[in-house]
């Protein structure tokens, strides 16, 4: 075997084509701007889009990749990082859609945002995949600083600069508890970086040993919970949403939450699994505390983006039942939902971006008796909030169906009936909404609707905004009627993922994690 294939065996580069094909995007995108200029670059976004469209078919090829290990284990491209990916991948595109029209508006750069976003989608990417502690922290990093350009990318307004000052230096304190945590994990286990073979050193914690792990657990849930704004580590999440661009604030609250609950699962199964009851406590208090509180605060606000942050904090407190449910009903209701919040989020923003386009507001009040002069807005955001809030039939009912129906199969009651209780509180805040912008009578329309522009889709950037919009509303409203076959996927994700099959099915399946994961150190060896 020569010197190339040898190498070739060892890595097996095909496992990461996905993300090649981001990284030749954001080459083609960084050049191309650089060869046209600025003037004649409307065709990036576009080109942009289509890479991401690519890498999502990519994908979809390596979807039952038998040998899915790369990099001498250090990097996982099992179903399940394939899914979380693609909802990254997906979230990324339309948030290129939705910020074409906004970025031209503000004047600023729409190639280097573009690029900047980019970065942060193959950050979240290699970080669902990832399977070795460098790589999970170079990933998460990536992710996270490139986040943080992107919040301050409007450098005019003083919102965006404190928004970035204040989301960096949380974010700075979060990853370096976190790199605390995992950095215990690496002394524990003698020099392993591997999770499979830092999980072989924990399967009977005793004494100090137990006291560490469970330190370098709670280092590590720290800094998860801040990636998905979970309480109490949300704090960051009002301001920065409500102080950011708007499609950076739809990135954030889909692209990077998949990303750390795709962390989460693959760190405490494959990692934690032996303090299971301990995490499953410290997830559960947190579901309860984010589900309360984002809910209950998100009635006070009078912004849309800062109740949409609150909503955020809410919906993943619904998506830590299924976390905690620890069983493959739990983990598959993690993954449909979150298949489902893509669109029905993403939507909302969008609609949120059209209104502030066209008034230069986000203010609720703002938004009475919209529907006398933009219908389409009225209808899409209408359909959008009552799928968040869990209405049948759009998608939103059936994603809290299943996580609700997994945590109540696992004896979750207590946590299954507050979500039932918080969802009926979130009905309000989104109801409120829908209300002020159908109900309203003419002469109480507010004074941005009574001034609202004529209806128009022909200039830059706004093409993609509408199919962006229409997409979103469609998708939402049939994916709750048609949802059997995301239902499917998300199941075989998780029963076709070793990983999560030897944390449920120890018994029957206790070495099958370990085997695969090691299989690209056994083709370098033979």
């Amino acid at each position: 075997m020569d010197f190339s294939s040898t190498v070739a065996s060892q890595l097996y580069t095909g496992a990461i084509l996905p993300e090649s094909i981001v990284i030749l995007t954001l080459i083609v995108v960084l050049v191309g701007d650089l060869i046209v200029g600025r003037a004649r670059s409307g065709w990036i976004p576009y080109a942009a889009i289509a890479g991401l469209l690519g890498s999502v078919f990519a994908l979809y090829l390596g979807w039952d990749n038998p040998h899915p290990v790369a990099f001498l284990g250090a990097f996982n491209s099992d179903n399940l990082s394939i899914l979380f990916r693609g909802i990254i991948v997906l979230s990324t595109a339309f948030t290129i859609m939705m910020s074409v029209r906004y970025v031209e508006r503000s004047g600023t750069a729409l190639s280097e945002f573009i690029c900047i976003l980019l970065t942060a989608t193959l950050g979240g990417m290699f970080l669902s995949g990832a399977n070795e502690l460098v790589m999970i922290f170079v990933s998460l990093e990536m992710l996270s600083i490139s986040s943080y350009l992107l919040t301050g990318y409007m450098k005019r307004d003083p919102r965006s600069n404190e928004a970035a000052l204040k989301y960096l230096l949380i974010g700075a304190a979060s990853s370096a508890i976190f790199l605390y945590g995992v950095s215990l994990l690496y002394g524990l286990s003698g020099g392993k970086t591997i999770l499979s073979e830092i999980a072989l050193g924990f399967t009977d914690p005793q004494g100090g040993q137990s006291l560490a792990l469970a330190i370098a657990l709670v280092f590590a849930i720290a800094g998860i919970a801040f990636k998905i704004s979970a309480v109490p580590f949300h704090q960051w999440t009002p301001d920065v949403y409500e102080g950011s661009p708007t499609p950076v604030v739809a990135f954030l609250s889909v692209g990077s939450k998949a990303a750390g609950f795709a962390l989460a699962i693959r760190l405490l199964v494959t990692v934690f699994n032996p303090v299971s009851e301990e995490w499953h406590f410290i997830f559960t208090a947190l579901a309860i505390l984010s589900m309360v509180l984002g809910n209950v605060v998100a009635l006070a606000q009078t912004s849309m983006k800062r109740m949409l942050a609150y909503s955020s904090i809410a919906q993943a407190g619904f998506v830590m039942i299924g976390l905690v449910a620890g069983t493959d009903a739990g983990y598959s209701s993690v993954i449909f939902y979150l298949l489902v919040y893509l669109f029905m989020n993403l939507g909302a923003f969008t609609c949120v971006i059209l209104f502030s386009l066209r008034t230069g507001t986000d203010q609720i009040a703002e938004y009475a008796g919209l529907y006398q002069k933009d219908p389409l807005l009225t209808l899409g955001l209408s359909v959008c909030l009552l799928s968040l809030g869990g209405i049948p039939p759009l998608a939103g009912f059936f994603g809290k169906i299943y996580l609700f129906w997994a945590g109540w199969q696992a004896g979750l009651y207590g946590l299954v009936l507050l979500g039932l209780i918080t969802s009926v509180i979130s009905i309000y805040y989104y109801i409120r909404v829908i209300k002020m912008m159908v109900v309203k009578e003419p002469q109480e329309m507010s004074d941005s609707v009574r001034n609202y522009p004529a209806v128009t889709w022909t200039a830059v950037g706004m093409k993609p905004l509408q199919v962006g919009l229409v997409l979103s509303v469609i998708i939402t409203s049939l994916a709750g009627i048609l949802s059997n076959p995301l239902f499917v996927i998300a199941d075989q994700s998780v029963t076709s993922t070793p990983m999560l099959q030897a944390a449920n099915h120890p018994t029957e399946q206790v070495v099958a994690q370990v085997d695969s994961e090691l299989v690209g150190m056994a083709i370098a060896e033979h």
